[in-house]
């Protein structure tokens, strides 16, 4: 393979199947590990402004750790990212019911493709080079009744690392019966580096003058609504722990924030959904989207169980989520940009990963 590219074994799932771990480079040090596993992305260094390299992803070293209990570290989601209410939808006039693997405020709901979604499946995988630029693809079959959706759901993933710095993940799919599918990536930042401690300090800009309400279930109120005087304004770099312990009825069903953003751009359009500054190191991460939302989550589920790469414990806000999407629950919110994928027709998004 090409020096920019390389491939080695990462272990064996319990029935035996082989995965591996691929590495990407670019001329700059900037190095992102994915395994074939769930998708995950495992390690990504990143330069800070000094050029020391750091490990800025949350996870694990060894593929055990990943299938033995993972809150969806670096991984690919499907066939539906975020919420579905009580874990049903009706589509062409069909009721559909699937798993209930969550329950927030002791309200049952569908969450990131069930029980076992696409962070728990071995893809295909293909390393590339192409106009000089390594890539990954990744591809999976989601036969019809999986985790209790219908249709066969032909997925490909490219993941892509330009000289930029740029991490470009490309989203595909093709179904042969109508179908929800709303794909995101749920990498866990941390622009200190992995283990360093909480990312209250970061400073974040969300390119969204409203986010979504949600009940105590987290599932979308169906309203969108103004983040003026309100802590889910980041229309002005501001740091994540400067509100976010504020006595309001939505951070306190979330643990703080846990919700989508309606983003100011045009569905379809690669625009700017996120940017997060961390001021000590000097990292910057751009998050670049042709989706419609973002789910801004600020780990509010790590406290201390999960012990990550370098020994060190995750803790309470250890990391953060950026994942780009379609809204919560959309199969169920006629007012929401559908998620319900046609046969004939393409699934196809784009996500950036910007770094300086």
């Amino acid at each position: 393979m090409d020096k920019k590219i390389s491939m080695r074994p990462f272990g064996q799932t319990p029935d035996g199947t082989g995965v591996s771990i691929y590495t990407l480079k670019n001329n700059n040090g900037v190095q992102v590990d994915i395994t074939n596993y769930g998708g995950i992305i495992v390690r990504l260094l990143v330069p800070d402004r000094n050029g020391k390299l750091d490990d800025i992803v949350l996870g694990y070293n060894n593929l055990g750790d990943y299938i033995k209990e993972s809150p969806y570290f670096g991984a690919l989601i499907g066939r539906y990212g975020n919420r579905i209410a009580n874990g049903e939808f009706s589509l062409d006039g069909q009721c559909y019911q699937l798993a209930k693997n969550n329950s927030p405020g002791n309200l049952p709901c569908h969450l990131h493709g069930g029980i076992k979604g696409f962070d728990k499946v071995v893809w295909e995988a293909e390393a590339l080079l192409k106009d000089n630029i390594p890539g990954l693809k990744l591809r999976y079959l989601s036969a019809d009744g999986e985790e209790g959706y219908p249709g066969n759901l032909d997925v490909t993933v490219y993941y892509w690392l330009t000289a930029e710095n740029i991490l470009r993940v490309e989203y595909q799919a093709s179904t042969d019966q109508a179908t929800p599918v709303n794909l995101t990536q749920h990498s866990y930042f941390n622009l200190k580096g992995e283990g360093n401690g909480d990312i209250l300090d970061h400073l974040l800009y969300i390119n969204a003058d409203k986010f979504i309400p949600v009940n105590k279930g987290l599932i979308p109120t169906g309203e969108s609504r103004t983040v003026k005087d309100t802590p889910f304004d980041f229309l002005l770099p501001t740091p994540i722990g400067k509100s976010i312990d504020q006595d309001d009825q939505q951070l306190r069903f979330g643990r703080g924030y846990d919700h989508t953003w309606v983003l100011n751009k045009e569905n379809g359009q690669l625009a700017l959904a996120a940017r997060v500054e961390e001021p000590l190191s000097g990292r910057k991460l751009e998050v670049w989207t042709t989706e419609p939302g973002v789910q801004f989550y600020s780990g509010n589920g790590l406290n201390g169980y999960y012990i990550g790469k370098g020994g060190r414990i995750y803790d309470f806000r250890n990391g953060f989520c950026l994942e780009t999407q379609h809204y919560p629950d959309s199969p169920n919110q006629s007012n929401f940009p559908t998620s319900i994928l046609k046969k004939g027709d393409l699934y196809q998004t784009v996500t950036e990963f910007r770094f300086g």
